[in-house]
């Protein structure tokens, strides 16, 4: 099984000067970013789960309501609808994510010849310089397991370097703006806690940090010195969620780590070498590779079984003075679930799990919001939400658009279809799409030939905040949704033998309109097309993620994924931000155009990502990509991007397994392999060309089931070799070849060439 190698660490030869170009870590809880110079090294840190919740008063007031935000819609009241539902998402300074504060490591002498190094297969974060003629070297983690952070430093004198915490800049007093282009400028010192408390013990430090409401937290840090030329410290964020005398545990943990650094990163690595074995992937063109193993490096770093969820900036919260962009919260218009579009085929289940879990546990807090916002029965979300699914307001069309709902609910679906589990789709994924077809369902009203209407309408995030976004109901983007989710419903309550449901949900569908479409191809709503450049694709939702339309079923399904994609290349990407990169690539895959698919992965990562593999939003470079200049962080762009790449060579979408389906020329014959991605009903496949031919394909089952491949090979005579046995089979090219394993076995399929190939084909189907 391959592992990231050397040549995917990330290596910069001087100082680093920003907090979003620095060396990230994290452990699914807790994130670090490495960054600054030997006279001041800082390591920013934050926490998952570290969040002011304060509500703002709008959202108490009686008339925070779905019937008041329509009644306003209809009356034309833009000023009352801003002020009622939107503007106090930038009037107050809560809810919102916050930032925890920084270690410093103070050297105090200019540095030579320095270099940052993040090591990808162990997580770890390297620093080596010169300074006045003696050689010094970092190392740090956070551990995987404990949670612990360690660092270590070696040189002549390391005994003289000190640490010290500094606590975020809730005083306002240093606060030094970083990005002068962000209009996102909300200062910490607006959310008005009291200074920190520092205190210390012996060889440990901690500060402690009051906030205004509840939440108390504390870094802690213990030094131990082994020599003039080693030290090392062990710290800890902790908080008062962490139950009682969770200070002093947090005390006592720094200062019993009795095994040391060496065996800390040992049991470290241990996990990471685990977590890289799930899934690998070779391509000819080097950098594509290495940005899918930094950004699986992402994803495992901020998103673990038993933690919260990434929000938009995972475990790296901005460390600035100023509140995290957007507040740091939870976008259910795009943001949450690009961010996990691409766990499932990566086969990393356990660390995207943390998505579903989360979901699944606010149903509770989704079903009051749905009575009490909506007024209707079942489930649904704030789209704009504080980790405890509390609403923070923002733009009414997308922030409290109901149908938001059913794109979390896809996570539910693709989670049961990708891995054959029938006790998770009766028992998670159907509840959950049914109790959200519940509220949708209270919504809907009949209109013009008895068809069903919702009483608002939009797609994100076309014409701002302006009445203008308010569109003839259903757009296009709702009607998706909408489509989507009881087409599903249908297949799957029929699937678990729940016929009178099945009827139900067949009738609703029956009685939504037909997509609106045009000679542009997918329109915004049934009286309006897309005019020009916009970010946000969600008028071709029905393309991707949904796929509503398949370009291999119908010739009006290609024709109209050929007009919608024709139609945005004219328009242009001025007004486009990285994840629209991502997500156009996305759309290329659906026509097997591996080159643009590639072309615009590549601008996405060239352009649109800091040195550090964070997606920065927008072309900060000016390189003239877009018109977009800032360089606000967020991590969908990331994972919709490493979603794209396996889309190129990986589709199963209709239960149909198609290896490469998607990629340039140029890596078909120079190579291109995949190890261990995940199609549809628990099936992992591993799969290689070169050459220009495909020379493998492999299967292994984790169900009983009967898995269709499309033949993509020059010919057709299949050998198809599992366990000890093989045989000859005869499929047309680009027929598809049904194959019937039981859980846990394998088989090989390779192009037959001659019955003295079959042993060696034997030999490959054991590896």
């Amino acid at each position: 099984m391959k592992m990231p190698t050397k040549q995917h660490d990330l290596t910069f030869q001087q100082e680093i000067k920003r907090w979003d170009e620095a060396l990230p870590l994290g452990n699914g809880k807790v994130g670090c970013l490495i960054w600054g110079n030997a006279e001041k090294l800082r390591f920013s840190l934050d926490r998952a789960d570290l969040w002011d919740t304060r509500p703002a008063p709008e959202v108490l007031d009686p008339g925070f309501k779905y019937s008041s935000l329509v009644d306003l819609v209809d009356q034309g009241d833009q000023a009352s609808i801003s002020r009622r539902f939107s503007d106090f998402f930038t009037q107050y300074p809560y809810p919102t994510k916050l930032p925890a504060g920084r270690i410093e490591c103070i050297v105090g002498h200019h540095a030579d010849n320095m270099k940052f190094k993040l090591n990808i297969r162990e997580a770890l974060a390297e620093v080596e310089w010169h300074s006045e003629g003696s050689m010094h070297r970092l190392e740090s983690f956070l551990h995987a397991d404990t949670g612990l952070g360690h660092i270590r430093l070696q040189g002549e004198k390391a005994n003289l370097t000190q640490l010290q915490l500094v606590s975020p800049d809730y005083s306002g007093a240093y606060a030094v703006r970083e990005d002068e282009q962000s209009s996102f400028d909300i200062s910490l010192a607006s959310l008005g806690y009291p200074n920190a408390e520092f205190s210390s013990d012996g060889n440990t430090v901690w500060f402690c940090q009051q906030t205004n409401h509840d939440l108390v937290y504390a870094i802690v840090i213990a030094r131990r010195q082994y020599s003039e030329e080693a030290i090392e410290w062990v710290y800890q964020f902790a908080a008062n969620l962490d139950g009682e005398d969770w200070l002093e545990q947090a005390i006592g943990n720094v200062r019993s780590v009795a095994a040391g650094y060496a065996s800390a990163r040992s049991g470290h690595a241990a996990w990471w070498r685990q977590y890289w074995q799930q899934s690998t992937l070779t391509v000819s063109e080097f950098e594509i590779e290495k940005m899918w193993y930094v950004t699986n490096y992402l994803f495992g770093s901020c998103s673990r079984k038993g933690a919260p969820p990434m929000p938009l900036q995972g475990v790296w919260t901005a460390d600035e003075g100023y509140l995290p962009p957007w507040k740091g919260d939870y976008h259910h218009d795009l943001n949450t679930q690009m961010s996990y579009w691409h766990y499932l085929k990566a086969n990393r289940l356990r660390e995207g799990e943390s998505f579903i879990d989360f979901l699944w546990s606010l149903r509770p807090v989704a079903r009051e919001f749905a009575q009490t916002f909506y007024g209707t029965s079942g489930i649904n979300l704030p789209s704009v939400m504080t980790i405890e699914g509390q609403p923070l307001g923002g733009w009414a069309m997308y922030s409290l658009s109901p149908t938001n709902q059913i794109w979390l609910c896809q996570a539910f679906d693709h989670y049961w279809l990708y891995t054959g589990d029938r006790e998770f789709l009766e028992t998670q994924a159907y509840v959950y799409m049914k109790e959200t077809a519940m509220c949708l369902l209270d919504l809907l009203k009949p209109g013009e030939e008895d068809k069903l209407y919702l009483p608002l309408s939009s797609t994100p995030e076309v014409h701002d905040d302006s009445l203008r976004a308010w569109l003839t109901p259903n757009s296009n983007y709702d009607l998706s949704l909408l489509r989507y989710l009881f087409a599903r419903l249908e297949q799957l309550s029929r699937y678990l033998g729940l016929e009178e449901e099945g009827e139900r949900w067949n009738s609703t569908l029956s009685r939504l309109p037909d997509l609106a479409v045009n000679q542009t191809g997918l329109m915004l709503a049934s009286d309006e097309e897309l005019t020009e450049s916009h970010r946000h694709f969600s008028h071709a939702m029905a393309i991707y993620p949904l796929q509503l339309l398949d370009y291999r079923r119908s010739a009006e399904d290609k024709e109209m994924i050929d007009r919608t994609i024709v139609h945005l290349e004219r328009l242009g990407k001025g007004y486009w931000c990285g994840y629209s990169f991502a997500w156009m690539a996305a759309l290329y895959t659906r026509q097997g155009n591996g080159e643009a698919a590639r072309h615009h992965l590549q601008q996405f990562w060239k352009y649109m990502c800091s040195p550090n593999g964070f997606h920065l939003n927008g072309d900060y470079k000016v390189a003239g990509i877009t018109q977009f200049h800032y360089r606000p962080f967020t991590l969908e762009g990331n994972m919709a991007a490493a979603d794209a790449l396996q889309e190129m060579l990986l589709q199963t979408n209709n239960g149909v397994i198609r290896p490469f389906p998607a990629v340039p020329r140029e890596w078909l014959e120079n190579g291109v392999e995949f190890e261990r991605f995940r199609g549809e009903m628990g099936i992992v496949v591993s799969a290689k060309a070169l050459r220009g031919k495909v020379e493998f394909v492999k299967l292994k089952a984790e169900r009983d089931g009967v898995y269709k491949l499309e033949n993509r090979f020059a010919t057709e005579q299949l050998l198809v070799v599992a366990e000890e046995r093989s045989c000859v089979v005869q499929a047309p090219v680009h027929s598809e070849l049904s194959i019937s394993l039981l859980e846990g076995q394998s088989c090989t399929i390779t192009s037959f060439v001659s019955k003295e190939s079959i042993s060696a084909q034997l030999n490959i189907n054991k590896g």
